[in-house]
C-alpha cells in the first residue's frame, strides 16, 4: 500500500476530516463521505480556512494548500468509495451502525481493500463479525486532533489477517504517525490506562479532599499539560463518560473502572465542557479556568494517589500483554501528552513505593478498586523494574 492507494474516510466530523487531511498530506487521493452531505461541505470549508491560516503564517505555500485540497473529493453515496484500497470509518460509537456500514462496503469494495475502524472503545472483533471477510478488518485509532497528535493505535481483531497489522504499522509511519500495536481489549492502551486520571481525580473531589481547581493545579505541577477536570471539559464530558461506562461494562463491571455520579450529573445537566459553554468550569463569554498556586504539601498526596492508580493500570496492561512496555509508555506520552511514560516513571521510585501506596488505599477503603497488579507485586518483591 503506497501513496497511489485511494483512501476513503467515512464520517466528516472533527476526527474524520482530520484523518482525511492526514491521508491527503501523505499524498493519497481521498474520498470523504458522510450521510449528511452538509457535514462534508462544512469539513472541507473548515479545512480550507485552516490551510489559509497556515499559508498566512508561512507554514505552507499556497500551491501546497491547493494541492492538498485537490486530493480530497466529497462523496454523496457509499458507492463512490469503490476503488478505495483503504477505508477508515470515524462515525458514531454504535456497534450496530458500524457493522452495517462495513457489511455494506463489502459489496462495493474490491476483495483486497482494507476496512479500518477508528473506534476508541468498541471491540474490533465485534465490528468485523458482521463482515464476510473479517480478516481484512483492523482498528486504526487516531487521536484528536488527528493532524496534530502523532499516535495511532493499531488493533487487529481476533480474525484479522496476521500480515495486516505490520502493513498498517508501516503505512502509519509513512503518514508521519507514531503507531503502537495493541490487543483488542477494552479501551486498547490509552483509554484503558488513562481512566484513573479522571476517575481517581473525581473520587478525590467527591471525598472533599480538594476542589477541582486545586486537583487540576496539583497535576499540572507534576508536569501534566492539563488537569483532569480541565481535560474532561476539553474532550467533552459526554464523550469521556461514555468511554468510561463502555470500558467498565466491557470489563464485566470491574470496580477499577466504575463511572461516577459526578460525571453523570454533568452530562444530564448538559454541562458537557467547552463545547456547551459550561462543564466543570464556566466558559461563558470566552472565559477560561484559573488555577491556584498549590504548595508541595497539598499537591503531593493528590499527585501520588492519581499517579499510583495510573501506574497500576499501566502495569496491569503489561501483565495481561495488551501491548509491550515500550508501546504502553509511547502511547501515553504521544497520545495524551503525559510528561513521562508511566512504567518508566514507576521505576524512578521503585515498584515497592507504588505498591505501598496502593496497599494503603486498599486498606483505607476496603475496595477491590485499589488492588495492585500482580506485575507490580512481582517487581516489588524482586526489586525488579517494569521496563
Amino acid at each position: 500500500m503506497n501513496s497511489i492507494t485511494k483512501v476513503a474516510v467515512i464520517g466528516a466530523g472533527t476526527m474524520g476530516s482530520g484523518i482525511a487531511q492526514v491521508a491527503a498530506q501523505a499524498g493519497h487521493q481521498v474520498v470523504l463521505f458522510d450521510s449528511r452531505r452538509e457535514a462534508v461541505d462544512r469539513a472541507l470549508a473548515d479545512l480550507r480556512r485552516t490551510l489559509d491560516k497556515l499559508v498566512e503564517k508561512g507554514r505552507s505555500t499556497a500551491e501546497q494548500a491547493h494541492a492538498l485540497l485537490g486530493r480530497i473529493a466529497p462523496a454523496n453515496d457509499l458507492k463512490e468509495l469503490a476503488g478505495s484500497g483503504l477505508v477508515i470509518e470515524a462515525i458514531i460509537e454504535d456497534l450496530g451502525i458500524k457493522k452495517k456500514v462495513f457489511a455494506d462496503l463489502e459489496g462495493i469494495l474490491g476483495a483486497d481493500a482494507v476496512l479500518a475502524t477508528n473506534t476508541s472503545s468498541l471491540s474490533v472483533t465485534a465490528i468485523a463479525a458482521g463482515c464476510l471477510k473479517p480478516e481484512r478488518v483492523i482498528g486504526l485509532h487516531f487521536f484528536n486532533p488527528a493532524p496534530l497528535l502523532p499516535l495511532v493505535e493499531v488493533v487487529p481483531g481476533l480474525a484479522t489477517d496476521a500480515t495486516l497489522a505490520p502493513r498498517m504499522m508501516t503505512l502509519m509511519q509513512a503518514w508521519g504517525k507514531v503507531p503502537v500495536a495493541c490487543k483488542d481489549t477494552p479501551g486498547f492502551i490509552v483509554n484503558r490506562v488513562a481512566r484513573p486520571f479522571y476517575g481517581e481525580a473525581i473520587r478525590i473531589y467527591e471525598e472533599g479532599i480538594a476542589d477541582m481547581p486545586t486537583i487540576d493545579a496539583a497535576m499540572k505541577s507534576a508536569g501534566f499539560r492539563m488537569g483532569p477536570f480541565e481535560l474532561m471539559d476539553l474532550i467533552g464530558n459526554d464523550i469521556n463518560f461514555t468511554v468510561t461506562r463502555t470500558v467498565w461494562e466491557a470489563f464485566f463491571y470491574d470496580p477499577r473502572y466504575k463511572p461516577s455520579f459526578t460525571q453523570q450529573r454533568q452530562v444530564e445537566s448538559g454541562r458537557l465542557g467547552r463545547k456547551s459553554g459550561r462543564g466543570y468550569y464556566n466558559y461563558a463569554d470566552g472565559a477560561m479556568p484559573t488555577f491556584p498556586a498549590v504548595d508541595g504539601a497539598v499537591a503531593a498526596p493528590i499527585v501520588e494517589r492519581i499517579l499510583a492508580m495510573l501506574i497500576n493500570e499501566a502495569a496491569d496492561a503489561l501483565f495481561w500483554q495488551v501491548a509491550s512496555a515500550s508501546d504502553i509508555d509511547l502511547a501515553m506520552t504521544k497520545g495524551v501528552n503525559y510528561p513521562k511514560g508511566l512504567l518508566a516513571w514507576a521505576d524512578e521510585q521503585g515498584a515497592a513505593h507504588w505498591l505501598g501506596v496502593l496497599e494503603r488505599l486498599q486498606a483505607t477503603y476496603g475496595e477491590d478498586r485499589y488492588r495492585p497488579s500482580p506485575l507490580l507485586r512481582r517487581a516489588a518483591a524482586t526489586s525488579g523494574r517494569l521496563v
